[in-house]
């Protein structure tokens, strides 16, 4: 498990979850962060802030983590029409610093697609899909993607209360749904380990390439407060 902590949504910071078993055991504690009322109490509240300030929230894991995955897929010539999944968009900030023509950007909290809605018609940008979806329900039509992109969702789903370990299941068959053959997979979090995440998309996927993240040093020991990898569906 990674040390520090992420936003897991728009604009609420999360505190690390514990652990109580090994690696690969479903070992978090259950959390309010894992619930749909949850974000949807977040996104509610950034959507009012928004209308009245003009305030877009903050950034998950900050511009870096963003910048991190735009720079990969412009060093891999990932062509501009490829076709991209957002999961769990949040507040649309990261949507609107894309490129690409053929972005779909999905949460299941109707505020949070308000707010992504209204962010991107401030910015002027089009070629942009928004949509209510839940991607552990995921409608069959939203499939054939070239690049799925998560940044807090799986996360999230891991704190569920409600039975997480089929949730993370599902996420996995969600996602090999969702994915073109030799598709890529973009993940960030800040709970689990590259070998945890491994170990969590091994059937159906490879892993493809490992970003570089911050690291931190404390009482001797080194660390990153956050895992970012690409796999390939396979």
């Amino acid at each position: 498990m990674n040390s520090g902590t992420g936003d897991g949504g728009g604009g609420a910071g999360a505190a690390e979850p514990s652990r109580s078993g090994s690696p690969g055991e479903d070992g978090f504690a259950p959390s309010a962060l894992g619930t749909r009322e949850h974000w949807d109490a977040v996104y509610e509240r950034e959507l009012q802030t928004f209308q009245e300030y003009g305030d877009t929230g903050e950034i998950w894991f900050g511009e870096e983590s963003m910048d991190r995955l735009i720079r990969w897929m412009q060093n891999r010539k990932i062509p501009l029409d490829a076709s991209v999944l957002d999961i769990g968009t949040g507040n649309g900030v990261f949507l609107a610093k894309f490129g690409f023509s053929d972005i779909t950007g999905i949460d299941y909290s109707p505020s949070a697609i308000q707010l992504s809605g209204s962010i991107i018609e401030k910015e002027g940008l089009s070629n942009i899909k928004l949509k209510v979806e839940d991607f552990l329900n995921l409608s069959t039509k939203l499939s054939g993607f070239h690049i799925c992109i998560d940044k807090g969702t799986f996360d999230a789903i891991s704190l569920n209360p409600d039975n997480a370990i089929e949730k993370r299941k599902q996420y996995v068959k969600s996602l090999s749904g969702a994915l073109n053959v030799k598709g890529f997979f973009l993940i960030t979090s800040c709970n689990w380990t590259k070998e945890e995440l491994l170990d969590e998309f091994s059937e159906g996927f490879e892993l493809f390439e490992e970003l570089p993240t911050p690291t931190f040093s404390f009482g001797g020991r080194s660390g990153n407060s956050v895992t970012a990898l690409v796999f390939q569906k396979t």
